[in-house]
């Protein structure tokens, strides 16, 4: 075997004190009165494998329960690199060491739990959980519930395997070229990065800019817009004075005739003509040398235009890259530097987007080829479980495995498989989450381990309630189907068939007894005429009839 569980200690745990099993190899059962606690066992391998544990399991009077298992691994790799990725010590000499403390008061968490020495959380137990054990008792099956679980199991019946390593290899090298491209991605920016940059450095380059040329451009801007203002204002001037009107030339040249009106009627205003005529002589001169003036200063508009429009854009571009011209200039240099650094990655994010399509096709093409081997191994996987199910008592059973298409291929390929069951005929048929007896549960597993006993990689099956409304042939076949997976697994089953504990190659019985008190549940193996004895007694009571009954059993088995 691959692996097995080798030793098994339980202490404290409900009506168990110490129990210290070592486990044989094969197919054991496990056997005792109803009530004796049998069911403990299976409740402290699935505290081991991460199931949530309540203080009140602890046995009264102690301050914690204690589970621990060691298991016997020929093959290490695959577990080692679980544990490696969690920090935990590998396996040591094939051995995987697991343990679990439950505390009898607190609150929150209840205990802790230890893989091969080193603290572990319960998430990792379970994934341990997974790989080395199915637990098949009342409502708890690990396995045969996953969807993915399902799919692997007839991957493996379908010889399929090599095409799924094939169909992950190709998914594993579409996310490899998807990681490529975001890491492109987000090195380069994006095109929306690139394009800023190329706008950037085009925007500044195409300025022509000089670091000093801003304080010349504002002082030749100041003197143009002054000539301006000058020219502006001496025409307001002369309009002002030679307006004709409303000029002050006309108010002086009416004043002018009626003063010398004035002056013919009396002498005694000559003075005041001559002075106001002195005046006017002089408003004529200053509008002509305003004029003159006016004519002497040179405006060139469209000069005075550019100078605006050189400012306005230093402006722009000290506000979008600034604050000075120096620094607009330096961002165009590390702007164009960084542009020329990333001139590959159009042609690096094509190559990568071709490789991707090309990989996304073979990925697409490996899942085909996995659907179809896959279907094949659907159609005979059914046919021979359903057999499988009629020799345990399912006559007219329905069993098929459907294929759901996925909408992207995923983990499992491009569908995931369903088992789907009808136990009796007429019922509709339905996936085995929705099947509510455990009895019938445990058969369909027993008939699918069956079927898949070649394939199967879980080593250790535990078996509880598979004789739930079984009895005369069937329990026969059943213990027959038990005995023949125990070739390639080691196969815990607690029973009260007579024919299955006399077809295992060891036998357990379980014992409730009352020491000073307190009642206790203990193990022990049973062998030669305890054997027979505790066989006797699954039969209907230790007569000497059923001693001879229990007795060829247990030869028949050996047949």
């Amino acid at each position: 075997m691959s692996a097995m569980l080798r030793s098994l200690r339980i202490r404290n745990l409900a009506l168990v004190e110490v129990l210290e099993w070592d486990l044989p190899a094969g197919f054991t059962a496990v056997t005792g009165e109803t009530g004796a606690g049998k069911s403990i066992i299976l409740g402290a391998l699935k505290f081991l494998l991460g199931e949530r544990a309540d203080r009140s399991v602890v046995r009264a009077g102690a301050s914690s329960a204690g589970i621990e298992a060691c298991f016997s691994l020929e093959e290490t790799r695959e577990i080692n690199l679980l544990l490696e990725e969690s920090g935990i010590d590998p396996c040591q000499d094939g051995e995987l060491i697991l343990k679990r403390t439950i505390a009898a008061e607190g609150s929150g968490a209840t205990g802790r739990q230890f893989i091969n020495g080193s603290s572990c959380n319960l998430s990792l137990l379970k994934e341990l959980g997974t790989r080395l054990v199915d637990l098949h008792g009342p409502h708890d099956h690990q396995s045969l519930f996953s969807r993915h679980q399902q799919t692997l199991l007839l991957d493996r019946y379908s010889e399929a395997l090599p095409l799924r390593e094939a169909y992950l290899e190709r998914r594993v090298a579409v996310a490899s070229i998807i990681r490529e491209l975001a890491e492109l991605e987000a090195s380069a920016g994006g095109m929306e990065r690139i394009e800023q940059l190329r706008h950037e450095v085009e925007e500044i380059n195409s300025a022509s800019l000089l670091a000093d040329e801003e304080e010349d451009l504002n002082a030749r801007y100041k003197a143009a817009s002054n000539s301006r203002r000058l020219i502006e204002l001496s025409a307001s001037v002369v309009s002002r004075l030679d307006d004709e009107e409303r000029g002050a030339s006309l108010a002086l040249s009416e004043s002018t005739r009626l003063l010398r009106e004035l002056s013919r009627l009396d002498e005694r205003s000559a003075p005041h003509l001559e002075t106001l005529e002195r005046i006017t002589s002089d408003i004529d001169s200053l509008i002509s040398d305003l004029r003159d003036d006016a004519e002497t200063i040179e405006v060139d508009a469209g000069e005075l235009q550019q100078l605006e429009d050189r400012l306005n854009l230093l402006s722009t571009l000290r506000r979008k890259y600034g604050p000075s011209i120096s620094d607009v200039i330096a961002r165009a240099t590390a702007s164009a530097a960084l542009l020329e650094k990333l001139s590959g990655y159009e042609g690096l994010k094509s190559d990568a987007e071709q490789r991707l399509s090309k990989a996304r096709t073979a990925l697409r093409t490996a899942a085909d080829k996995l659907a179809a081997k896959r279907a094949q191994g659907a159609i005979k996987l059914s046919k021979t479980v359903a057999r499988e199910l009629a020799d345990l008592g399912f006559k007219q059973a329905g069993f098929e495995i459907i294929l759901e298409r996925q909408e992207e291929p995923g983990p499992d390929g491009s569908e995931v498989a369903e088992f789907l069951f009808a136990p009796n005929p007429g019922e509709p048929i339905k996936n085995l989450r929705s099947i509510a007896s455990s009895g019938e549960i445990s058969r369909v597993m027993l008939a699918l381990k069956s079927a898949l006993a070649g394939q199967d990689r879980i080593p250790l099956l535990v078996f509880d309630e598979i004789d739930a409304n079984v009895g005369g042939e069937i329990a026969s076949k059943v213990a027959g189907k038990m005995k023949e997976l125990g070739f390639g697994h080691q196969v815990l089953c607690i029973t009260h068939l007579p024919q299955v504990a006399a077809a295992a190659t060891s036998q357990f019985m379980v014992v409730k007894s009352v020491l000073e008190g307190r009642t206790e549940t203990t193990l022990s193996s049973v062998e030669g005429s305890n054997r027979i004895s505790e066989i006797a007694r699954m039969l209907g009571g230790v007569t000497d009839s059923a001693k001879a009954h229990a007795e060829t059993l247990i030869r028949e088995s050996l047949i």
